[in-house]
């Protein structure tokens, strides 16, 4: 069985400060008890997949990552593999060429559909899976086909080449509806009308699906992907859970 870490963080800024016990956050766990980074990091390198939500524009929640992905680097080695939602499946030749060193930087930044924060939020992790030469996983559905099940549905992706069906997991896609985050963007979604508000979490769906399917495919016995995805996508052990 796989073993997932998720990382549930509270935010609480210290004035004692310590690299070594992470002091700019609390760490609980899913029953709401204090857990100390320490204890939270030796439960890290034991598990198969971390998914790490974040507040894509909280520059402490991305000092983190930066600082626990560091630390199972250093434990680890090339054991383990980097992800995350913000490359899409059909940019995993430029970000491997980049990582691999293949390519410039300056032929890499200008050419990938990079986040507006990338330069300062994202950019350090790709630099660490490129120092340690490491692979970074470009885990998410290119945004077009997400478009695609929003407008039609999970059907709209049968109409599809099979080279675009390649950036995206296995047809048909499993789904729940009665999953309460995906229950809770139904509602968020009703006052758009018509048969799009139906299929809004259908695209949010497709999204989870394609991250964990890019996730497991890339992962052999013995490694370790962290994989860095928006909060949404992984609350409750939902999402791509």
């Amino acid at each position: 069985m796989r073993k997932y870490l998720p990382i549930i963080i509270i935010f609480s800024m210290s004035l004692l400060a310590m690299k070594s016990d992470k002091q700019a956050y609390r760490f609980f766990d899913e029953k709401g008890r204090h857990v100390s980074y320490a204890k939270m990091f030796r439960q890290a390198l034991d598990a198969d997949v971390i998914l790490f939500g974040e507040l894509h524009n909280n520059p402490i929640c991305h000092w983190l990552q930066y600082e626990l992905t560091s630390d199972l680097i250093d434990e680890k080695g090339d054991k383990v593999f980097l992800a995350a939602e913000m490359f899409e499946r059909d940019e995993q030749l430029i970000l491997s060429e980049y990582t691999q060193g293949t390519i410039s930087t300056s032929n890499f930044e200008s050419q990938a559909r990079l986040w507006p924060n990338y330069l300062t939020d994202y950019k350090p992790l790709v630099e660490l899976a490129r120092e340690h030469d490491l692979e970074f996983v470009a885990s998410n559905i290119p945004r077009r086909y997400a478009s695609v099940v929003f407008r039609e549905g999970f059907e709209g992706l049968d109409s599809l080449s099979d080279h675009a069906k390649m950036f995206f997991p296995p047809l048909p896609i499993p789904y729940d509806p009665e999953l309460p985050g995906y229950k809770s963007m139904l509602d968020m979604g009703g006052g758009m009308g018509g048969h799009s508000s139906e299929n809004f979490p259908k695209a949010q769906a497709i999204k989870d699906a394609s991250m964990a399917w890019f996730i497991l495919e890339s992962l052999d016995e013995g490694e370790l992907c962290i994989h860095y995805n928006g909060t949404y996508h992984s609350n409750n052990f939902e999402g791509i859970v």
